[in-house]
């Protein structure tokens, strides 16, 4: 184990943020508006003193990843929705990441149990000097058994101080790549599971963002915003819906204006909405864990 690491830290994070997945459980239901939830869970993590390590994700149905509400969201769920709760806290430089589906359908259980049962399988194998690879092929083993198919184009990851993902890619088949875990090494595992193509591709919206490098701007706007971000979100994703609070002068389109000079200058990395390729429905189970020698801490529980 790293010596170096506050494992006790990566525990409090990880604690609080399975709090906030069973919180979700409660708050998601037919009728419940999407912005509300993120609020909610996004004023649960400040509530008992923590911070968000990225966006509260809500991604429904066919969208795989990277949708958080903006200010402007009336979304409501309905009895026909599968909804995906994404999220992870941050104390000092220490994160976590995790994640639950919710099948308000009914009529998804089975890739939603594909998805949970390809995680257990995998963690059942993670040990210090074990190769990506095999875990993935454990994913890709529960999803065919199960009649899914796992999205082969996004994995779970390596977490670090300071940075949600690191080093090593998780992947959710047998890629080939034979690099091995590391003692004392932390990560996440999130199959995601479709009935769909089995890939997700870039949708055309918007709602997360994180600063890049330093840039200067010549709007006084863009100026302003960038100015904003560096002092409050540092190097950590944050939320369209995060600067709409703090912006509401300028409005939707004033602010959108100013993150694109921002992102034409380089100074923002974008993070598009993830959809299936053939709008398959999408299923995702992600917990964080740490690489023992022989097996492994599950920290998000």
């Amino acid at each position: 184990m790293d010596k170096e690491y506050d494992y006790g830290k990566l525990r409090g994070v990880g604690s609080i943020s399975y709090r906030a997945l069973e919180k979700a459980r409660e708050l998601v239901k037919e009728g419940a508006g999407r912005l509300k939830v993120a609020q909610e869970l996004e004023s649960f993590f400040r509530g008992n003193g923590y911070e968000m390590a990225f966006p509260v994700n809500i991604s429904v149905n066919e969208t795989a990843a990277h949708f958080s509400p903006g200010l402007e969201d009336t979304y409501k769920f309905s009895a026909k929705d599968i909804v995906k709760i994404d999220l992870g806290a941050r104390k000092d430089v220490y994160l976590s990441d995790c994640a639950i589906t919710i099948d308000l359908s009914g009529s998804n259980g089975k890739l939603v149990e594909a998805s949970e049962e390809a995680l257990e399988a995998a963690i059942s194998k993670v040990r210090a000097g074990r190769e990506v690879r095999e875990i993935g092929r454990e994913i890709e083993a529960v999803a065919k058994n199960k009649g899914a198919k796992p999205i082969k184009n996004l994995g779970g990851h390596g977490i670090s101080r300071d940075e949600l993902h690191s080093r090593i890619f998780i992947p959710n088949y047998d890629n080939g790549d034979n690099e091995k875990l590391e003692e004392g090494e932390v990560i996440a595992i999130e199959p995601f599971m479709t009935d769909g193509y089995g890939a997700v591709e870039e949708g055309s919206e918007v709602q997360i963002f994180e600063k890049k490098d330093d840039v200067a701007p010549r709007s006084q706007e863009a100026r302003e915003v960038f100015s904003h971000i560096q002092k409050n979100y540092l190097t950590y994703p944050f939320a369209f819906s995060w600067l709409q609070k703090e912006f509401s002068s300028l409005g939707e389109f004033k602010l959108r204006r100013a993150l694109n000079e921002l992102a034409m200058l380089g100074g923002l990395e974008l993070y598009p909405v993830l959809i299936e390729k053939k709008s398959g429905m999408v299923a995702q189970t992600e917990k964080e864990l740490i690489v023992t020698k022989d097996s492994c801490e599950v920290v998000t529980k």
